[in-house]
Formats: structure tokens, C-alpha cells, sequence
């Protein structure tokens, strides 16, 4: 068969992906466990219900293991084997029941924002009101298992590939523009990531690399709202002398930046910089350092062209005891145009070799 995704992942076969005819939001009625195990269930992908809604769970042979919330393609957990004994599983997403109408919904964990940015004021997320629906799965061994959603959208066509392996997650998209106009969307797959202590919390990688304060996308599944995640902590009386300054670009001039204050970057080409015919990209991978637990992680980034990154410092603290920082490829400076008739791709990966 022929892969989904032209990008250098290792990855098993799947089928592409086929439109659902549907242009305008509908009810749709969600199909039980029992008929997803019996169309798309493989050793080591397995479907269940919470709350009448519909869950895929991966695992993989070294027991390394995600959770998939299908209707809004919510990764809600991600437990890879980090430590060489039997149990060394650890939670790396961070993930907190949503307030609100909707206690079935999640905040956190890993999700993809697809924003609306064909006029200057952002309509929002161009998936509000669509559900996902699965589309195909696919296993090789139980070393690599794959799961793959689809989603109409107007006239955007959406594919979003998970997929598991025993020392990483992908996460993957593929938009396709079926209309008449051209399409302008802000885009990134962002990452609720936690850890144990907020002091030895960190980032290493981005040395050199430009970037300006910026708030997040927004989202259906954020902590931190960007007005929250732009508001200024204080350290004092008289607040804080390195506050950053929304849209002044600075240079990142240290090799490992600890994360224990609060933060909103955007780490990119600055889009003045874009129009020349050669300049300086970010890095297409970075490490998280979790010194409290003594693990890293690498991120990724295809097709994206920024990185985002944020910690939110003592606002932290009203969920809970643990820390967590926000970060993931994106396209939010200069939106993506995609022409009529064109696909655009983007992908995630988080890998590590802590084992």
C-alpha cells in the first residue's frame, strides 16, 4: 500500500484517507466499540467507550501506550517506557477534566488547532461543530500501530495520523483545500507536557535561534488562555527587569533556558526576515529536560515553520502540584495558503532514548 505522508517517519503502511461528503456541522451518531474493534481493531489497538464517548488505545510490545480521544482527535495520555524495569512507564501529558457544560472534554494533552485566518479577523478553529471519525488503522508486529481520522470541514478535507512505536509518538495532519478560493489557516500541534518540579524544568536546542513574545494559538484544549498566557507575572514590587516585550525579537543566547518562570514564545523566522531570499529557520528538533525525574525528550517539527513555547509559571499551581510547559510546531506568524486543489502537510514527533 501507499503511505499516507511523505515524511521521513518510520511508520507502517496505511490507506489514504477518503472524504466524508458532509460540508456543514451535523449530529452524528458515534459508532460503538464493538463495531470499531470489529472494522479497524489490530493487535495492540483497542476500542473503548467513557462517558458514550469513544476512545482507541495503542500499545505497543515494550508497553509503551497512548489514549485517543476520537470525536475532537484529543491525544489524552501518552505513557511511554522510559526506565528498564518492568512498571518503568511514565505519564508525560498533562491532562485535566474540562470545566464546564462538557465534563466528557479534556484540557491538555496533545491537540491540533487549525484556525481560520482567510480574513484579518480570525473566524476560529475551522474544526468547531465537525467530529472525527476513524478512518483506517494499521499495526506492523505490535512495534508500530497507526490510527487514522478523518474529518470534513467546509471544503477542507482533514487527515490526522497517530501513530506509536516503542520510543516515540507522531502526530501527523494533512489538509486538503476542495473549494473554489484559496485558504489562509494558522495551524500547530501543541503539547501539555509535565513534570515533577517547576525550578529544574527546561529546554535545550534553541541556541540562536529568533524569537518575540507571542500568545498561543487558541484552542479547544488550552490551559492558558492567550490573554492568561500573555500576562505579565511579578517578581516584586516593581515586577520583573527581563519582562519581554510583545513583537520585539531577541536572540536565544543560551544553550538550556529553565522554564520556571512564566513565558509565551514563539520561536521562528521573523516574517520581515522571509521575504529576503535566504534566512535563518528554527530548528527542526529540540529537547524538553525534565531534571526532577532525569528524562528528555526530542520534538520534531515538519512542515511547520515556528515552534511555541510557553510555561505558565505560579499559574500552574490552581491545577494542581505538578508543573507543565505548553510547546509544539506551528504555523502562526505567516498563515499557510493553501490554493484549491492543493494539500498542505505538517507532523510532530516526540521521541526519546531515556531507556
Amino acid at each position: 500500500m501507499a503511505s499516507l505522508l511523505s515524511f521521513s517517519l518510520p511508520k507502517p503502511n496505511i490507506i489514504k484517507a477518503v472524504s466524508a461528503s458532509s460540508a456543514t456541522p451535523t449530529t452524528t451518531t458515534l459508532p460503538t466499540p464493538e463495531a470499531l474493534d470489529e472494522k479497524f481493531g489490530r493487535k495492540g489497538i483497542k476500542f473503548s467507550e467513557s462517558n458514550n464517548v469513544p476512545f482507541v488505545e495503542l500499545t505497543v510490545r515494550n508497553g509503551s501506550s497512548l489514549k485517543l480521544r476520537i470525536p475532537d482527535a484529543h491525544v489524552t495520555s501518552y505513557k511511554p517506557k522510559v526506565y528498564w524495569k518492568d512498571d518503568g512507564l511514565e505519564e508525560i501529558l498533562y491532562t485535566v477534566p474540562a470545566a464546564g457544560t462538557d465534563s466528557t472534554k479534556f484540557k491538555g494533552g496533545i491537540g491540533l488547532v487549525i484556525n481560520d485566518a482567510t480574513e484579518k479577523s480570525s473566524k476560529g478553529s475551522v474544526l468547531s461543530g465537525y467530529d472525527w471519525t476513524v478512518k483506517d488503522a494499521d499495526n506492523d508486529a505490535i512495534d508500530a500501530l497507526q490510527v487514522e481520522l478523518s474529518c470534513t470541514a467546509g471544503t477542507l478535507d482533514i487527515s490526522y495520523v497517530v501513530s506509536l512505536y516503542p520510543l516515540s509518538i507522531a502526530t501527523a495532519v494533512i489538509v486538503r483545500n476542495n473549494g473554489r478560493k484559496d485558504v489562509s489557516l494558522t495551524s500547530a500541534i501543541l503539547s501539555h507536557l509535565n513534570f515533577k518540579k517547576r525550578s529544574r524544568t527546561a529546554i535545550h536546542g534553541l541556541r540562536g535561534c529568533s524569537y518575540c513574545s507571542h500568545p498561543p494559538l487558541s484552542s479547544p484544549f488550552e490551559l492558558l488562555s492567550p490573554s492568561e498566557a500573555m500576562k505579565t507575572e511579578s517578581s516584586g514590587w516593581f515586577g520583573s527587569d527581563s519582562e519581554e516585550k510583545p513583537g520585539v525579537w531577541t536572540k536565544q543566547d543560551v544553550p538550556i533556558t529553565i522554564l520556571k518562570d512564566k513565558l509565551s514564545r514563539v520561536y521562528a523566522a521573523p516574517p520581515s526576515e522571509r521575504l529576503k531570499p535566504i534566512f535563518d529557520t528554527p530548528p527542526s528538533k529540540y529537547e524538553t529536560l525534565d531534571q526532577g525525574r532525569e528524562l528528555s525528550f526530542r520534538v520534531i517539527r515538519m512542515g511547520f515553520q515556528d515552534i511555541y513555547l510557553s510555561s505558565p509559571g505560579s499559574l500552574a499551581e490552581k491545577y494542581g502540584k505538578d508543573y507543565f510547559i505548553c510547546t509544539g510546531p506551528a504555523s502562526m506568524l505567516v498563515p499557510v495558503v493553501i490554493k484549491p486543489g492543493e494539500n498542505w502537510r505538517g507532523a510532530q514527533v516526540i521521541e526519546h532514548d531515556n531507556l
